[in-house]
């Protein structure tokens, strides 16, 4: 169970870091929710309070790196320090080939998913090192297990992510901070496209795509308790899709 704590999830205005923040919420944590949608990030914060926990919203570009210091500043300060970060946000790669993929939209998609998830982990381990422990959870991508024949900014991206995760893991272990990776597959939210779902879902081993619900189950495992001696690790809820040993 999660009672007491503050976990912040980044991109929690819809889909999976929703499902997160809601999830979370039932097992007694207090959540702050991010999202650059002001109507969606309130949205959840409403679903959080129903849960009979405090929600505080967080309404920034994650990449942007000085505004999200003082909005994290300003969370912890209402809701108390942060003790899970889940860094969830991200964006499509829009299913683009090499050839398509310019300037702009590569660094858009290292900035929203590498760059953001670096320094919101920076600006909370202030706090969990103070407090002797916490939890850090990146989102990465079954692509990143498996390739993909397009989208090769979106999987790099999400690789990226492994590789920050398993560094961190052995650099905060000192401070009982464990970090761990969540690697879903193609999941039931607005983000994939409904070919893409029909499709994943006819080739994954357990015949279809996951529910949000399902993906925040691996993600609330751990952040909580349960997994307090695993760290550097993939968890994969992708019905198959990715077998990765965990």
């Amino acid at each position: 169970m999660l009672d007491g704590k503050v976990a912040f999830i980044t991109g929690s205005g819809a889909g999976i870091g929703r499902a997160e923040a809601v999830l979370f919420a039932e097992r007694g944590a207090d959540v702050v929710v991010h999202d650059v949608n002001a109507d969606g990030a309130d949205e959840t914060a409403a679903l959080v309070r129903a849960q009979g926990r405090r929600a505080h919203v967080i309404v920034a570009d994650n990449a942007d790196v000085k505004r999200m210091r003082a909005e994290i500043a300003a969370a912890s300060a209402t809701l108390g320090p942060i003790d899970i970060l889940v860094n969830n946000a991200g964006i499509s790669g829009r299913y683009l080939p090499l050839e398509e993929i310019d300037e702009a939209t590569y660094e858009r998609m290292f900035a929203v998913t590498v760059k953001g998830a670096f320094f919101c982990a920076q600006a909370v381990l202030p706090g969990m090192k103070a407090r002797g422990g916490g939890k850090i959870i990146n989102t990465s991508s079954d692509l990143a297990m498996t390739g993909s024949r397009v989208m090769s900014h979106y999987t790099a991206s999400k690789t990226a992510m492994m590789g920050l995760t398993r560094a961190w893991a052995k650099e905060l272990a000192p401070f009982r901070i464990n970090v761990n990776c969540l690697v879903p597959g193609v999941t039931d939210t607005d983000m994939p496209s409904e070919e893409v779902k029909t499709r994943y879902a006819g080739v994954a081993p357990l015949g279809r795509i996951a529910t949000p619900r399902e993906i925040a189950y691996a993600c609330a495992f751990l952040a909580g308790p349960e997994a307090d001696f695993i760290t550097g690790q993939v968890l994969s809820p992708s019905g198959g899709g990715a077998i990765v040993g965990m």
